[in-house]
């Protein structure tokens, strides 16, 4: 059994092993993050409308900061990016506990994602670097299991700093978390590949992923995939307690549920259909109509044994979707323009994460969860017929 466990994660780079340690230390530290809408009301004592525009400016700098997170890898190296991003980042967290008036948090957390997020394509960029082809799905796996595992643990501890030492607390831990992952980074990783140069890149002229019509088409099938995947962290949430009546611990147990598989299950599955006949796209459809699935059988029955096959219905589909829809995107990119178009994935999800929740939140309140469900159940699958046509279009090619 343990050694069936191990097998999925044997002829993973050593980089690629670091760069997961890194993520888990700074994931985990992202303590701040789920308690900041308690810390703006209660502690600094503003409105839930200020909170709304602070969130609204969260979104905005995490768009801005994947675009030239892109941008700056690709012009001068994705370790550099990841460096500097990650030692601000955390000097960023420490002076914010200083600001307490409303635009000054406006701006400090605007700034904050902006930088922090500048990190989000560099991992990716450096990840097509210290992988191959056999097993770059595995690797991005890998780091998706320590994103999981780092935004399990950051939570639990940050409601324990809370509860022991104070709100303050938490961005001193933030904030020495992401210098520790820096720390990380400058001793233990480096640029593998050269860099290339402004003159290299215009004689190479790869092709921008703004110009590339299928992967803008693929684009914004993520981007509806995001859409209606932000509602288990906004909009379900609300229904577990309004309509089937879970306390918030009951919640969070369900909820972790889905880390829990994702963290047991997600490598031996991708292992086992990396290197099968299945493309990537067709994995990411049937991921895709799983999520669907899961927001259509909630419209069964109020019962909590359908939410939880639900839940279980979301995370199957989730393992499949994004580790193999990350991979397309690497896989469509070339060297030259890899953070443009991983900055472009990222972008993808950052817009789903501004409109997907509190679209969600409008309908259910006006029409109900049920129009909500039916919704996000169609919304899945025009992503599936999208990606379908993609996939078609590509094996012509």
């Amino acid at each position: 059994m343990l050694k069936t466990l191990i097998i999925p994660y044997r002829g993973l780079s050593r980089e690629v092993w670091f760069l997961a340690l890194t993520t888990l230390v700074n994931r985990a530290g992202a303590m701040v993050i789920p308690f900041l809408s308690l810390y703006l009301t209660r502690y600094l004592g503003l409105t839930m409308s200020q909170v709304g525009w602070i969130m609204t400016c969260y979104g905005l700098g995490s768009v801005l900061g994947v675009f030239l997170g892109g941008k700056f890898s690709d012009r001068f190296g994705y370790y550099k990016v990841m460096l500097v991003s990650l030692s601000l980042t955390g000097l960023i967290f420490l002076a914010l506990q200083v600001v307490e008036t409303f635009y000054g948090f406006c701006i400090g957390i605007f700034t904050l994602t902006l930088v922090a997020d500048t990190f989000r394509p560099a991992i990716w960029v450096a990840l097509d670097d210290y992988s191959d082809s056999g097993n770059r799905t595995r690797s991005v796996t890998l780091i998706r299991l320590a994103i999981n595992l780092g935004f399990s643990l950051g939570p639990a501890m940050g409601g324990l700093i809370i509860t022991y030492i104070s709100y303050k607390g938490l961005f001193w831990v933030d904030g020495i978390t992401c210098l520790i992952a820096a720390i990380i980074i400058g001793r233990t990783l480096h640029q593998k590949s050269a860099v290339i140069t402004r003159e290299e890149n215009r004689k190479r002229n790869p092709l921008s992923p703004y110009k590339d019509k299928q992967y803008m088409v693929f684009w914004f099938a993520m981007f509806l995939v995001g859409f209606t995947f932000m509602q288990y962290f906004s909009t379900i949430p609300l229904y577990y307690n309004q309509v089937l009546g879970l306390s918030e611990d009951h919640i969070g147990l369900m909820l972790a549920g889905n880390g829990f598989l994702i963290f047991l299950l997600e490598m031996p599955i991708v292992h086992s259909l990396e290197n099968g006949r299945l493309e990537d796209l067709k994995i990411v459809i049937g991921g895709t109509f799983l999520l669907m699935l899961s927001f259509l059988v909630l419209n069964i029955s109020p019962w909590i044994s359908i939410a939880i096959l639900g839940l279980a219905l979301m995370t199957f589909g989730e393992m499949l979707g994004f580790p193999f829809s990350n991979s397309y995107a690497l896989d469509r990119s070339r060297k030259g323009n890899q953070g443009a178009y991983m900055a472009m994935y990222s972008m993808s999800f950052s817009f789903a994460h501004i409109l997907g929740p509190n679209a969600g939140l409008q309908i259910s309140e006006r029409y109900g969860f049920e129009s909500t469900w039916y919704l996000m159940g169609g919304i899945c699958l025009l992503a599936c017929v999208i990606l379908f046509f993609i996939q078609r279009r590509r094996a012509s090619e």
